[in-house]
Formats: C-alpha cells, structure tokens, sequence
C-alpha cells in the first residue's frame, strides 16, 4: 500500500500541511498493474475501501481516494469535488503507470462517479449559485471504463426518498401532520397505493420548499456580510421501502435501515444532508438545482459499464438499479447481481464473490 497525498487546484495544500487529496494506493506486492480502479465519495472516506485488497490480490491497482470534502458534506461542492478526482485519475496514469482507468461508483459514489466521466467527455457541470466557473474542470482524464455497485441513483433522489414528509417546521424535530406520519399505525404498514402517491408528492414537495428557502436566505444575504449560512434538516430515514417489505420485495431485512431501525433513526441527529450551507444544498440535495442526479451523466457515458445491484442492500432497491443501466448510453452495459447487504458484509464471501465478478468483467474488456 502508498499513501497518496496531493494539492487541490482549487485550495492548494493546507497550511498545516495536510493534503486536500488524499488516499491509499493498493496494488499487488512488487507489480505495477496496468489496470486501476479508482472508488470516490461525496463525503466517506474511501481511502482503505473494502473491495480495494480484494482487487489487488487479483492484479489491480486501487486508490480508494478522497476529495477535501470527504467527513465535510456540509460544504460540498460537485465542482470543486471532481477537480480533486481528477488529481486521482491523473496519478494513477502519469505515476501508478495505469493504461485503464476504471472509474467505480459504489453507494453514494455512483452518482459522483457518473459526473465527473461526464464532466470529462462532456463538459456541462456549472457552478452554483454566486460561485465562480472553475477552470480546472475544463480538461478532466477520462475513465476507461465505468461501474456501479450498490449504487444510488443520485443524491437529491435519495435524500428525497429518505426524507420524513410529515415534518411541518424544519425548526422543530417533532413537527407531525399525521397524515402523513409514516410511524402511524394507521396510516400503515402495509401502505394502500393512495398513502404512497401522497407520500411520494409530499415527499418532493418538502424538497421544494426547502430549495425555495435556500434561495431566498441568499438573496436576503447579498449585499451583507456574509455569503452563506448553516442549517439543519430533521428527520431523514422515512422511506416507505424501508418500513414496509412488501413495496419492492427484496431480500433485505424488513423494518430496517443503515442505521438500524428506521424511526429512531428518523428520530436521531445522524444521516445524510442532516447540516448544509444553502449552497450546498443547492449543488447536493436540491432536485430543481443539483447536478448530482445520475440519470443526466450517465446518459453521457459511452465506455463499457457495469451495474451491480446487492439484493439484501437496505436501502438501495432493485428499481434502481434498472434506472441506472436503463440511463446508460454505453452500448456495452450489464446489469449483475449478488445476494448481500448494502456493503457486501454479509453473508460471508460476498466481497469475494463481488471481486470476482468485477475483476473477470474488467479482464474480458481489456
């Protein structure tokens, strides 16, 4: 294994001397592989990723790598975030000596993947609102190949999906229109189709109103002395799926969620989008503005791809999956399934299962 650890083109080198980008090269003892992946997050720390030993053992190189936002979500930036991925590719061809790059979007990461391969093929990310075009995503290292596992179908769909859209008061956790309360034994489970459709709608129409606020909080900024602020959202683990087994059946564990069971977890002060600056809110979660939608990028992508779904994952279902190999405009694209949970943890050999799977599949696109 090598440490990697490199300047940002948008921040430098910090001056403690830590590097923005940093992460850990995993390759076969005494090799120099001419394949290597290369695995990225929004904000998880991807450096010692659980598939990264597996695939060196098997001939390749791995750099489990993050961008300056990696345990600082509330501060993302998608352009900013595929500038550093870019460093990574670089690396990996002009130092690790890579003649294939293979870009892999794992969980939250396929999205991120899937935009910066269509950053780098065809420019179209721009910034958010009041930022400056950033130069250095102009001329980004294209993967040469492109794979999704245990894949999200992007960061404003799955917030959306998690997101409780019985709250009334985003500045009270325990705000409630029973109507809409997905802990309601009366409103279910099992969920009728109406209580679903409602949901579903009230559901955007939360993320809509907070994309409204957060635009309104900027203009109400503009002209002062500050130029963003903190907020924080309650209550995001109240996806219908999770609750209830019988809406997309599954191998999953019923009742459940990442964090156990989903209304204390609801409940809790963890979870994904739980505190943003209004922009990014704006560049992650927000459906009218963000950029981190898969389905747009992935259009984009030409490059043989694979999409491998874990049909026990908790949170991750079968329908998107599909989306994402349906959003594919690669000629050459598979659809592949393994029977584990989200991080290929259970039960014992999926991660060598899964290894196999990608390692054979990399091998026959040589």
């Amino acid at each position: 294994m090598e440490f990697v650890g490199l300047p940002s083109p948008v921040v430098g080198r910090a001056g403690a001397g830590g590097h923005p980008c940093q992460g850990i090269y995993h390759r076969p003892a005494g090799a120099r592989p001419t394949a290597a992946f290369i695995a990225t997050h929004y904000n998880v720390d991807f450096s010692e990723h659980y598939l990264a030993s597996y695939l060196a053992e098997r001939g390749f190189g791995f750099l489990g790598w993050n961008t300056r936002f990696r345990g600082n979500e509330a501060n993302f930036l998608l352009d900013h975030a595929l500038a550093e991925i870019g460093v990574g590719v670089r690396w990996l061809r002009e130092q690790a000596g890579a003649d294939r790059v293979v870009l892999l979007g794992n969980s939250g990461g396929g999205s991120l993947m899937a935009a910066y391969q269509s950053q780098a093929v065809e420019p179209n990310v721009t910034p958010v609102t009041g930022m400056r075009p950033l130069a250095a995503i102009e001329d980004l290292p294209a993967g040469d190949l492109f794979i999704a596992l245990a894949a999200h179908s992007g960061r404003p769909e799955v917030l959306t999906n998690w997101l409780d859209p019985s709250v009334t008061d985003e500045r009270d956790p325990l705000s409630m229109d029973p109507a809409l309360d997905p802990f309601n034994t009366g409103n279910g489970p099992p969920y009728s189709a109406d209580f679903q459709r409602r949901y579903r709608a009230a559901q955007r129409t939360r993320n809509e109103r907070i994309t409204d606020w957060a635009l309104s909080r900027l203009d109400a900024l503009a002209g002062t002395r500050a130029r963003d602020e903190l907020f924080t959202l309650p209550r995001t683990w109240a996806d219908l799926r999770m609750i209830d087994p019988s809406i997309e059946p599954s191998d999953r564990k019923p009742n459940w969620c990442y964090l156990g069971d989903p209304m204390k977890a609801n409940y809790g002060v963890f979870g994904i989008g739980t505190v943003s600056t209004l922009r990014t809110w704006l560049s992650m979660w927000s459906l009218r503005t963000s950029q981190c939608t898969a389905a747009p990028h992935l259009a984009r992508i030409t490059v043989p791809s694979l999409v491998v779904h874990a049909t026990a994952d908790a949170c991750v279902y079968d329908s998107d999956a599909r989306r994402l190999v349906s959003a594919l405009a690669a000629a050459d694209k598979s659809l592949e399934f393994i029977k584990a949970d989200h991080y290929l943890q259970e039960p014992a050999g999926a991660r060598d299962q899964a290894a196999d799977l990608i390692a054979a599949w990399v091998t026959n696109h040589g």
